[in-house]
């Protein structure tokens, strides 16, 4: 059977009837594709309040001048040929890792799973090296993945790009509106760079004077025109300001004499590596301030959450989205991925919630594809607000 033949289409939970239309069967996939589009796309086309995009590794696969964005099966596979398979396979005995696949036999590529056994086995477990073999360093191994893994994420933007024009787009918004925010699970600065680019100010949690230093508070600044300000008696947003905000760290940040800073080269990135204690990580700066940032914004009214990339497997964030659902009537949710599935124990609570909330949106979409079809919103300036007000007025007013 052809898997690329689509028989049938279900537009609202309700079976499709091509007959009037006259469509063959194997342009129903285009169809269906025309139509999913259309319809994500008119969701988009509302103002909504708060803004706030969340994104995972599905942004930056494939991304890059000359290195590009990879998923952690790929790291794991650079692992293999950075350690040799001799030795990076005796590593996985050492740590306990035995997850393989029972059809070919082969490990099973989870790169998360086996760091976390190997930081809970690297204090007691030492190998026992046969004469003539070299012995397995345990915490030698996890220092070699975490560099290799942090050489991958050190990502240059190319000039063809979907993060400058997905900026471009979110950041279309009524002055009265809160800045679009972008919380992005990557270690890379692929959003910084596009930011840059195309002449952002971006609010990152670092100060705008050198050395850059973390402080949460500047988050809570904006920008403004003051000379216009003063003019007008009104605040006056200037265009093109977004908040980032990076839950687990990023390649170019540091810790030195107690200060987190944001610097060109650090010699060991601050950064919450693929591992289970990430939840307990979460607890310490500058990540706590990123995630009470992320859960305070959920709770907004007239918010929506476009989740681009994200598998679902950090349950920090996970419960914060459902703790959303649950208690928030005005929480949107957008998640987008490619090749959503029901099968999936990470997307099971979600295909789940959108059985009993209306407020769930689950579309199958790559990212470069999504910023193609995000639509194009018309971007309001302060002038084109205070017309906008003028407008609605009455005579009677």
């Amino acid at each position: 059977m052809n898997q690329d033949i689509v028989e049938n289409v279900y537009i609202n939970d309700a079976l499709y009837d091509f007959k009037e239309d006259n469509i063959v069967n194997s342009n129903k996939m285009e169809y269906a594709i025309e139509v999913k589009r259309k319809m994500y796309s008119q969701f988009l086309n509302h103002q909504f309040e708060n803004l706030n995009v969340l994104t995972g590794a599905g942004s930056s696969i494939g991304v890059g001048k000359t290195k590009k964005g990879k998923l952690l099966s790929h790291l794991w596979d650079d692992s293999v040929s950075k350690i040799t398979e001799k030795k990076f396979y005796k590593f996985c005995e050492l740590v306990r890792y035995v997850d393989k696949d029972k059809t070919s036999g082969n490990y099973v590529k989870n790169l998360e799973k086996l760091l976390s056994l190997a930081n809970i086995a690297k204090d007691y477990v030492k190998d026992k090296a046969e004469e003539g073999e070299e012995e397995v360093d345990i915490k030698s191994i996890i220092s070699k993945i975490e560099s290799l893994i942090k050489d991958n994420c050190t990502i240059t933007l190319p000039e063809d790009n979907p993060h400058q024009v997905f900026l471009e787009k979110i950041t279309k918004r009524k002055v009265t509106f809160p800045r679009a925010k972008v919380f992005t699970l990557n270690y890379d600065t692929l959003f910084e760079q596009a930011g840059r680019k195309s002449n952002y100010t971006i609010i990152d949690g670092f100060s705008f004077s050198l050395p850059r230093t973390f402080s949460g508070r500047n988050f809570d600044y904006d920008i403004v025109s003051r000379s216009l300000s003063r003019v007008k008696e009104d605040d006056n947003f200037i265009q093109k300001v977004f908040h980032l905000y990076k839950p687990h760290g990023s390649v170019d940040w540091s810790k030195e004499n107690g200060d987190i800073l944001q610097k060109e080269k650090v010699d060991y990135a601050l950064m919450i590596y693929p591992k289970d204690s990430k939840y307990e990580s979460s607890y310490e700066q500058p990540y706590f301030e990123m995630m009470s940032r992320f859960q305070q914004n959920l709770r907004n009214e007239n918010v929506l959450l476009i989740c681009i990339g994200f598998s679902f497997n950090d349950k920090h964030i996970v419960t914060a989205i459902i703790e959303a659902l649950e208690q928030n009537p005005s929480f949107q949710l957008m998640v987008v991925n490619k090749g959503i599935d029901d099968s999936s124990e990470n997307f099971k609570p979600f295909f789940e919630a959108a059985k009993k909330y209306n407020n769930i949106a689950l579309v199958d979409e790559e990212f470069v594809d999504f910023v193609k079809y995000y639509p194009d919103l018309k971007s309001y300036s302060q002038e084109s607000n205070n017309k906008i007000i003028i407008n609605n007025l009455t005579p009677d007013e």
